[in-house]
């Protein structure tokens, strides 16, 4: 079985991949991260096309994949890394088929309310138009 597990560096994700990590023992892990090209800080003037911008956050990503892949050795689990540009939810479906995924391992904030619905859910609009099987992890408590 190959699950993947969508990262952002986020304590929420880091949840979703250690509950896959040790609810799915011996399966193979897809960690992908999405660089979000509109996903820009307010307070600096960078352009989100920028290129030395879009080099940077790359980078970030790969740094990222790689604690996931330390984390893996510490589980014991294969893992297999991939990175993409564009809408987290639209890059996370196109991974499902990319990487030929049996289930989607998700973090949630655990949103409700308001906030919610002004926001949106990634890990709702993956649940909700996946083809596979998607595990929504919440936050404790």
């Amino acid at each position: 079985m190959k699950i993947l597990v969508p990262v952002d560096g986020s304590e929420h994700s880091r949840r979703a991949f250690t509950f896959a990590a040790t609810e799915f023992d011996g399966q193979e892990l897809v960690v992908f991260h999405v660089v979000d090209p509109f996903d820009v800080d307010a307070s600096t003037e960078e352009a989100a096309w920028d290129d030395d911008f879009i080099e940077r956050r790359k980078t970030e990503a790969e740094q990222l994949l790689e604690e996931y892949e330390a984390l893996g050795d510490e589980h014991g689990v294969s893992i297999e890394t991939g990175i993409a540009f564009g809408t987290p939810s639209r890059a996370i479906l196109g991974a499902v088929d990319d990487y030929d995924v049996d289930q989607v391992a998700i973090g949630s904030r655990g949103r409700t309310g308001v906030g919610r619905v002004l926001l949106g859910s990634v890990a709702e609009t993956v649940a909700k138009r996946a083809p596979v099987s998607v595990m929504i992890v919440r936050p404790e408590g």
